[in-house]
């Protein structure tokens, strides 16, 4: 044999003995599988040490107390926290309803331990097919142990816990137990948590109660509770519905022709309220209000309000129009408010801004305004308190108070002219001069006694409203002369009930006290209702009788019109944020305007009453005497155009 031969032999040789034999083999396998479940074990041991820590039914229970804000017609405002509906068991709800859940979540829920091999591998094959991850291959028992347990943190450690987690549920429990403790954690989108909460609010329906296409809506909801939720797509929503039903075929729990009959293109959902984004401002001062009436929050609410969703909606929608209009875009008009309330203080409507969503700000409870001669109301009640009458007579005159000259809108003055005139036409001269003759400490006093708590700076130009004060405190105020001169406490909250419907909190009919003299409440709706028959308050003229005051501010910063009739209280206010001026904007332009618009519309369907009833009704629920017939002496309704 040649030597390459000798070499080419020797080396396969080599090699030969280099392979390992059967026993070797053996014992490398053996060896691996013993250091396999080695740290299979560590790794296991690791991550269940921390787990009966984690294994906590109290833990799992924790959740935010959900706040529910209702209309006084019975519209859901808003919803805070997460709702929770009243735990059901899956046997007590119609057989279809588990088999679409675990026909969409986990076709083989009654076949594994808590852990799905087969699904895994499935999952795994249409993932590396797609290149992405298009399929889960967790099990409902999986999910339930992550919704009670563990965080939603995605990291090998968690999934870990996760799995440990199912196999000890699946010891613990029972399937129907488990599939029951699914049904009643599972999150449903919009704050929902359980099928009972879900059921009522989507289909305001008892879960024991739902037909097969709404419980096809709600199995189809998990997997993506915003994409799929049928108030904010109801198109795409059937969509995935209609998937279900395919799946409770293929599962054989549902016949094919039931399927196709129960299919829709589109889900209708129960009724909600019907006002925008607007209805926030509102539903965050109250939000904000409830701890002071019920204290720690430990418990679900249920907050009865005072608001109207009809006027809410009116409210929304005119003040919208009138901001959008061409005029008011031309005469860079940034912002506007409006309220609205009854002759008792109960607030109807709320708009505190244009848009919710771009600033939470509220103009009406937070902001603080130069309200320019909407002020002249505690001037004017001062003086009435000093004995002043609205037939009295004054010279418009120049005066001059040290080195300060107030100027009338026009600039000119107008000789002698009638308190009421004076109101009316909104004449700076008069009203300043009244108030430095009763006294500015008498002005701030009236102010106070009549709910305005803001700062208000005791010099001659607080008569014609420098200090800032809130859209709130000022239609308040306007609210007591309205009544016939009943204190008002603006308020937003009837009754507040907790989880099992007990009252934590009820609102007291209480009448409250008497804070002017009825001739004084007459004379002020004298002179108020001036303004809009024949003053600066034209614009506001509606179908019926009421009164008012127009408000601007230097450089036409803020415009403002609050009035009201015998049954609702409003206030109007334009303006910009940034304190920039508006183009020629007073308050007997845009702001009576849109106050006009709104209160047309809200007294829709409501009997014509005068100014006067609102006054009797309420002098005869404290027995008073006849002092009610003083309001309205002399009184004129003359300001109404059919």
């Amino acid at each position: 044999m040649s030597s390459a031969g000798k070499r080419k032999g020797s080396l396969f040789s080599r090699m030969g003995d280099m392979i390992p034999g059967p026993e070797a083999i053996a014992r490398f396998i053996v060896l691996g599988s013993i250091w396999v479940m080695v740290l299979g074990g560590g790794v296991l041991a690791y991550y269940g040490y921390g787990l009966p820590d984690k294994v906590s039914f109290n833990i799992a229970s924790e959740r935010k107390p959900s706040i529910r804000i209702m209309s006084i017609d019975g519209a859901i405002l808003a919803t805070y926290g997460n709702r929770y509906g009243n735990p059901v068991e899956v046997r007590d709800l119609p057989d279809y309803v588990g088999q679409a859940f675990v026909s969409i979540e986990d076709r083989r829920f009654y076949d594994h331990f808590g852990i799905d091999i087969v699904g895994i591998l499935r999952a795994t094959w249409a993932n590396l097919s797609a290149g992405r991850i298009a399929e889960g291959g967790s099990t409902i028992t999986q999910q339930l142990a992550k919704n009670l347990f563990l965080s939603p943190e995605r990291s090998f450690g968690r999934k870990i816990e996760e799995v440990l987690l199912a196999i000890w549920l699946e010891f613990k429990f029972d399937k129907q137990q488990i599939l029951s403790l699914y049904l009643n954690r599972i999150y449903f989108g919009s704050g929902l948590y359980g099928i009972d909460s879900a059921a009522r609010h989507y289909f305001g329906t008892d879960p024991r109660r739902l037909n097969l296409y709404e419980a096809a809506v709600l199995a189809g909801l998990p997997k993506a509770p915003s994409r799929y939720n049928p108030m904010v797509d109801p198109v795409q929503s059937a969509d995935r519905a209609n998937l279900v039903l395919d799946a409770m075929v293929s599962t054989g729990t549902l016949n094919k022709g039931r399927a196709d009959r129960a299919k829709q293109t589109r889900v209708r959902t129960a009724r909600q309220a019907s006002s925008g984004p607007g209805v926030r401002y509102f539903s965050d001062w109250v939000l904000d209000r409830v701890r002071d009436y019920v204290g720690y929050i430990d418990q679900d609410l249920v907050v009865y309000t005072t608001l109207d969703s009809r006027l809410q909606e009116v409210a929304e929608f005119n003040l919208e129009r009138a901001l959008t209009s061409p005029v008011a875009v031309e005469k860079h008009v940034g912002q506007a408010a409006l309220l609205a309330m009854t002759p008792d203080g109960a607030v109807r409507a709320l708009v505190g801004g244009r848009d919710y969503y771009e600033s939470q700000y509220n103009r009406v409870t937070q902001a603080r305004r130069q309200p320019g001669s909407v002020f002249k109301l505690f001037t004017y009640l001062a003086a009435l308190d000093k004995g002043l009458g609205s037939n009295d007579w004054m010279r418009d005159i120049a005066i001059s108070i040290n080195g300060w000259e107030p100027r009338n809108f026009d600039r000119k003055h107008h000789g002698t002219m009638s308190i009421r005139d004076a109101v009316a036409t909104s004449n700076n001269s008069i009203a300043v001069q009244l108030a430095m003759e009763v006294g500015l400490d008498k002005v701030i006093q009236k102010a106070r006694d009549m709910g305005v708590s803001s700062t208000l700076n005791k010099e001659p130009s607080l008569a014609l409203g420098t200090s800032e004060v809130s859209m709130l405190e000022l239609t308040g105020a306007y609210a007591i002369v309205a009544n016939g001169g009943f204190a008002v406490f603006p308020h937003a909250v009837s009754k507040i009930t907790g989880r099992s419907g007990d009252v934590l909190y009820q609102r007291r009919d209480d009448f409250p006290a008497r804070l002017m003299n009825p001739l004084h409440a007459g004379e002020m709706n004298n002179m108020l209702a001036s303004v809009i028959a024949k003053g600066t308050g034209r614009n506001a003229v509606i179908d019926r009788p009421a009164a008012g005051k127009t408000g601007t501010t230097s450089d036409y910063r803020d415009a403002w019109f609050i009035g009201y009739t015998a049954d609702l209280v409003s206030g109007v206010w334009m303006g910009n944020d940034d304190g920039s001026p508006m183009d020629y904007v007073t308050g007997g332009d845009l702001p009576a305007k849109l106050w006009h618009d709104f209160m047309l519309h809200a007294h829709q369907n409501i009997p014509v009453r005068s100014l006067g009833k609102a006054a009797l009704a309420r002098s005869k629920k404290i027995g008073e005497d006849d002092s009610w017939r003083d309001f309205t002496a002399g009184y004129s309704s003359g300001n109404t155009k059919q």
